[in-house]
């Protein structure tokens, strides 16, 4: 992993690079304590992450050298708990832009609630989690894999795409798009008013399509995705009948 990142040291308050980690989330948790060292926009970077996780504690494995493992410290969040609820989605439209900027010729969109899709395709999910009185975000980009490295066939990468990825661009670009958002929720408590909602909607792939919805204890819902609430959950109408989805696994079902 290449440790000379002009571009993202200049946004991050603070950068480490790591040769290894086995979770880049959890490592930057433990080292999070002191606010002093680690202030808001503080970052751990890796190429080899070689335990990480994703939503419901799913296990994210990649080769050494095939994708970046970023996690990003937030302390300075919007006093609103309700509103704190944005943060991923916030992240991932951070992404989304981050990665459309050097794949220009592909459709990049955010699946609700964590993942970014290129062409349909997974190339980056998120994670946050609380630490204390902040959170940690950690994001994993599929940048160098080859077709023959993807996990799943539902998933893809920069170099599938054809594009040797610029890391500090990406980082950096990620970077300053999250703390931009993230001082604009703070600063007005509300995603509608901040403009996130109407980003986040723009670049969500999920609204106007059927999705299967599993909840926990292990109820499923299928419907029609028609929208997201002022507090981020997705509306979907089931038979007449909007329910709105604060957590849960969605899958995209395609018409048959």
């Amino acid at each position: 992993m290449r440790n000379d990142l002009p571009r993202t040291r200049e946004i991050a308050a603070r950068l480490d690079v790591l040769a290894e980690s086995g979770s880049t989330n959890a490592e930057l948790r433990s080292r999070a304590a002191n606010p002093e060292d680690w202030p808001h926009l503080s970052v751990l970077l890796t190429d080899n992450q070689t335990a990480g996780r994703g939503r419901l504690d799913r296990t994210w494995l990649a080769p050494a050298g095939s994708a970046l493992a970023i996690s990003v410290l937030l302390r300075a969040l919007p006093a609103n708990p309700t509103a704190r609820g944005w943060i991923p989605l916030l992240a991932g439209v951070a992404m989304a832009d981050a990665i459309a900027a050097q794949l220009p010729d592909q459709h990049v969109a955010v699946k609700w609630p964590n993942d970014v899709l290129v062409d349909e395709r997974k190339i980056c999910g998120i994670l946050a989690e609380a630490s204390g009185d902040a959170v940690v975000v950690g994001s994993g980009v599929n940048t160098a894999m080859t077709a023959q490295q993807l996990p799943v066939t539902t998933a893809t990468s920069f170099a599938v795409a054809g594009v040797t990825v610029d890391d500090d661009r990406l980082i950096a670009d990620y970077l300053r798009e999250l703390g931009s958002r993230l001082s604009a929720l703070a600063a007005t408590g509300d995603a509608v008013v901040s403009g996130l909602h109407a980003a986040v909607t723009a670049r969500c792939a999920t609204l106007g399509r059927r999705v299967r919805v599993s909840l926990p204890g292990d109820q499923t819902l299928d419907g029609l995705a028609t929208g997201l609430d002022a507090d981020g959950r997705l509306l979907v109408d089931v038979d007449g009948l909007v329910r709105a989805i604060s957590a849960g696994d969605v899958v995209h079902v395609r018409p048959a």
